[in-house]
């Protein structure tokens, strides 16, 4: 028997270090796409593997009515590293979660029930969150979803003057857009909507569940922008692939005090592995390196004179836009070059690589793709 939900991929993977994955029949693989970014510091970093089995030897689970070291350390270190002023922290056990949270956090902060998406957003697939996610594949099976929700064009900063008001609870926004196709924000963009859902009295919300934890070469990507939203879900990377996601508040919106709750509220074990997953990340300088040598990749791509009608993204988050379908080039890396990477689409190739890549892996990776194309 298998399960029903997720197609399974003709490669058994037994195995991870660094980069690197080992099926079972001991083939390596270049993994370009970490799981949907979960693997910031590489496949089983012996610090991250270290505090879990340490934290496993003395408590594996305590709901979070009750104090324990590793997640009051994580609740400390998420307020320091996060976007100014953002310093209360909420953990649950996804992205799709931290959404939910933030949908509520907002509404209940501001008394209303309107929430301002974007098309080609993806939020989530819980119900709440879905109803914010612009692709009707993934909605038009469970709806009736929450209504209130009016969508406008990303990177429209007219369009969304017009949608926000004073009915308006919150804005939510992707400061690169990840599902929809590696779309990144202009500056202006998201200065106008700081600028907006402040005059409006309104959330400015932005999910870095995929950008986040160094990915775009900064820790945040809204950090390249300078601006801080009310609210900041993460999740994906912060845990190194266990499951842990974060709603990140300003004081406005936490002294409202929402009634919310979570059985699996930060466990010990997930938030050591999230403590030590963020110490790599900040001490090793990993946002940096994801500037440097996402830079070098989309370099060494865009002089290899490939058929690729744009090359776009921050860091190492990076869409290839191609001509044939993703799906089929997805495929002939994979089996014949040994390569893992993700869609984004029908036509995008989404590179989302450890942080820990160096110049070597863009190498091959380019060499790869010159293959298959």
């Amino acid at each position: 028997m298998s399960g029903f939900v997720f197609s399974e991929k003709p490669i058994g993977i037994e195995r991870g270090e660094g980069a690197t994955l080992y099926a079972d029949d001991g083939t390596e693989y270049l993994d370009f796409g970490a799981s949907y970014a979960v693997t910031p510091v590489g496949h089983c970093h012996p610090r991250v593997v270290d505090a879990v089995k340490a934290q496993v030897e003395d408590l594996m689970y305590v709901q979070a009515s009750y104090p324990v070291e590793a997640r009051t350390e994580l609740y400390e270190k998420l307020a320091t590293v996060s976007p100014p002023g953002l310093d209360n922290v909420w953990l649950c056990n996804s992205g799709t979660e931290a959404n939910e949270a933030a949908i509520k956090f907002a509404r209940n902060a501001t008394g209303r029930s309107k929430i301002v998406a974007t098309r080609r957003g993806f939020h989530g697939r819980t119900l709440g969150a879905l109803a914010m996610t612009w692709k009707d594949k993934y909605k038009k099976p469970f709806e009736p979803l929450i209504d209130g929700v009016e969508f406008v064009s990303y990177g429209d900063s007219e369009e969304l003057a017009e949608a926000v008001d004073e009915e308006t609870a919150a804005v939510f926004l992707e400061p690169i857009q990840g599902e929809g196709g590696i779309h990144p924000a202009d500056e202006g963009y998201l200065h106008a909507a700081r600028s907006l859902t402040r005059k409006a009295g309104a959330a400015l919300v932005f999910d870095e569940i995929q950008t986040g934890v160094g990915r775009t070469g900064t820790l945040w990507a809204c950090e390249r922008s300078q601006v801080s939203p009310d609210i900041l879900t993460t999740a994906k990377g912060i845990a190194s692939g266990l499951p842990l996601g974060a709603t990140v508040c300003a004081d406005w919106i936490a002294d409202a005090d929402p009634e919310h709750g979570s059985t699996f509220s930060g466990g010990p074990v997930v938030c050591a592995a999230a403590n030590a997953t963020l110490d790599v990340v900040v001490e090793e300088d990993l946002p940096t390196r994801a500037a440097d040598v996402g830079s070098y990749l989309m370099e060494s791509i865009e002089a290899a004179d490939l058929p690729i009608r744009e090359v776009r993204g921050e860091g190492l988050m990076i869409g290839l836009e191609v001509k044939r379908g993703s799906n089929r080039l997805l495929r002939d890396l994979a089996l014949n070059e040994q390569v893992l990477a993700l869609p984004a689409g029908r036509t995008v190739l989404r590179l989302l690589p450890p942080l820990t890549i160096g110049e070597e892996h863009a190498d091959r990776f380019v060499e790869s793709l010159e293959a298959v194309l």
